[in-house]
């Protein structure tokens, strides 16, 4: 009964067209100043407490560091390495935008900033060399989305710090512990890997079909020269990935790790960025920063909410009662994460979400890296379809395309995304097995 007043309350606030952090936090605060005794210090104790936390630092690092590398030029040297390595095959263009936004990926942790980076260069590009706007557009939305999965992603990040403070058991009735971030950014590695091929095949297959353009193959001194001007970017998947799987230093000073070099690069070595254009990086990752943790504050209140309430605790029970095993459970979880992308962001489902579905997880044995995954997998999936995919839009003001027509672009790519959620959903060693060979598990 609680947990259907609150998520009618919440809904209701968002009907209106409420924000969804303000929702959150209006309809938590109405329930329990209402109908609860919890004095108003344990609130305001907990809003600070929540936020508490070194690991949500690497928030506003990864975004302040994706942000320099935008405006810095990374993204085209990378497109020209890209392009001089599979730009002969079928669709070639097409390839080096799925190939870019995985490298760009990987340095970046942000769908929407792989989006406007790599999209904003090789859109263009492709229509100017003859591939259909459609083509091109579906190809880089999706590609985009790449962001959150191969690491470093925010979206992990995420998900790591909402669950940290769940107090699960498993079937055995053992304490479940959360999913580290550092183990999650080993655990997306391959899952990427395989969505990056899946996306790529997507694009040679239609390419090949259709008979679009290709490029001439580049010799093997072009190919070094365009590695070496790109190397710089390159490298910072190997400062941050390599010095977080050494021990060199934690996620959170990654995050900063990563913050300074991007700054370095895109303003000393590559020289695409001034000393004018740094305080217009530094406010726009300012708002954008200020924006998520403002979502997290409210998202901490409403898992502090359930928690007090016992609602994970009482589906869990209901679900093991009932006698459904982990492969229903997971399906329905990948259905309400579907259905939820229809009307909210990625960063607020996971927050609101992964607080509630991970105690029943646990219960039922599914391993917290692997739930990870396939959380971030469904908001991959999110970003790409109406009516709130963040991709979409920003794919549309790159494009100058609606959203009905990109939508209908996308679609080739976005069932390519669905095949592959329904495989990452049922084989949990392309998640688990990379973190279990280094002993991370």
């Amino acid at each position: 009964m609680n947990a259907a007043i609150i998520f009618g309350l919440l809904i209701a606030l968002m009907l209106t067209g409420m924000p969804i952090s303000i929702a959150l936090g209006l309809s938590v605060l109405t329930f329990l100043f209402t109908m609860t005794t919890v004095p108003i210090e344990a609130v305001a104790l907990k809003l600070f407490t929540g936020i508490e936390n070194f690991e949500i630092m690497a928030i506003p690092f990864f975004i302040l560091s994706g942000n320099f590398l935008t405006h810095g030029g990374v993204a085209r040297r990378m497109i020209n390495f890209a392009t001089s390595m599979v730009g002969h095959w079928h669709g070639g263009l097409g390839l080096a935008g799925v190939m870019a936004c995985a490298l760009f990926a990987a340095i970046s942790g942000s769908s929407p900033a792989t989006v406007v980076a790599i999209g904003s260069i090789i859109l263009p590009a492709m229509v100017a060399q003859g591939f259909p706007k459609r083509f091109g557009a579906g190809v880089i939305t999706t590609s985009g989305a790449l962001g959150i999965l191969i690491p470093p992603s925010i979206v992990m990040v995420m998900y790591s710090v909402a669950t940290s403070g769940a107090v699960v058991t498993g079937p055995d009735g053992q304490r479940v512990s959360s999913a580290s971030i550092s183990t999650l950014f080993v655990a997306g590695v391959i899952p990427g890997l395989m969505l990056a091929a899946l996306l790529g095949f997507t694009t040679w297959y239609r390419a090949r079909k259709f008979g679009y353009p290709r490029m001439p193959k580049a010799s093997w001194a072009e190919r070094w020269t365009a590695f070496r001007k790109s190397v710089w970017g390159l490298l910072l998947i190997v400062l941050v990935l390599g010095g977080i799987y050494s021990g060199a230093f934690t996620p959170t000073e990654a995050a900063a790790v990563s913050a300074v070099y991007a700054f370095v690069i895109a303003l000393f070595v590559y020289r695409d960025l001034t000393w004018r254009d740094v305080p217009r990086v530094l406010l726009d990752s300012a708002n954008m920063s200020a924006m998520l943790l403002y979502i997290i504050t409210n998202a901490v209140l409403f898992s502090f909410l359930m928690t007090s309430e016992q609602i994970p605790q009482a589906m869990a029970s209901w679900i093991t009662g009932a006698g459904l095993n982990w492969v229903v459970f997971l399906l329905i979880v990948n259905i309400l994460l579907l259905v939820a992308g229809n009307v909210m962001e990625p960063s607020s489902i996971v927050l609101i979400m992964a607080p509630i579905l991970f105690p029943i997880a646990a219960k039922l044995g599914i391993d917290p890296v692997h739930f990870g995954i396939l959380i971030v997998v469904n908001m991959e999936v999110g970003m790409c379809h109406p009516p709130v995919g963040l991709n979409l839009y920003v794919a549309s003001g790159i494009t100058r395309m609606g959203i009905t027509e990109l939508t209908v672009a996308v679609w080739p790519w976005l069932l390519t995304m669905l095949i592959f959620l329904v495989v990452v959903t049922y084989v949990p060693a392309i998640s688990l097995w990379l973190p279990r060979m280094l002993g991370m598990m």
